[in-house]
């Protein structure tokens, strides 16, 4: 196990950003409808529980995504897979149409953007949504899954997307379109 001898540090911003870029973390797009719909990367989706199932994830308050989401009674949350570094940034920058091409998706059921390709897809209700501080998590009940047979997920650690040592060549994977 790795040791410091550093001296503690106070938790400000900088350092508690700076120490949470040793996690690595799976990287999703959470999609919802809308007229445009609406989409972003997030690497804060986690499973809260499994009786009732419940997952969680995060949002700034100050995201162009925000107003739309907040009025969402379903979301869809996709697991992207190893290779899909494009995908992740395209939802991740700001100001542009992130449903144009090359993204490929469809209509899904409640009208959620469903995007092709994925690791998985899960269609959520959602429940509540907390903010706290400058963002809000918002908690959503699974509905709908669906999910590859095979593939390995897109991570991100250290400021950069990263997969798994033996991630399987992405040709080989089945994508749950």
């Amino acid at each position: 196990m790795p040791s410091s001898t550093d001296d503690p540090t106070d938790a400000d911003v900088d350092a508690l950003r700076s120490l949470l870029r040793h996690q690595a973390s799976s990287v999703t797009v959470v999609t919802a409808p809308g007229a445009p719909p609406v989409g972003f990367t997030a690497t804060s989706f986690t499973s809260v529980s499994l009786t009732p199932p419940i997952v969680s994830f995060c949002l700034n308050l100050g995201s162009s995504t925000w107003p739309t989401l907040a009025q969402a009674r379903h979301v869809a949350v996709h697991l992207l897979a190893h290779g899909q570094q494009d995908l992740a940034q395209t939802f991740a920058t700001s100001g542009i149409d992130r449903f144009a091409a090359p993204t490929r998706w469809r209509p899904g059921p409640n009208g959620l953007p469903i995007l092709d390709g994925t690791l998985a897809w899960l269609v959520c209700r959602v429940v509540d949504r907390v903010v706290v501080g400058d963002h809000v998590i918002v908690l959503a009940e699974p509905e709908l899954l669906r999910h590859a047979d095979v593939g390995s997920p897109l991570l991100y650690h250290r400021g950069r997307y990263a997969g798994l040592a033996d991630a399987p060549d992405d040709t080989d994977r089945r994508a749950a379109a």
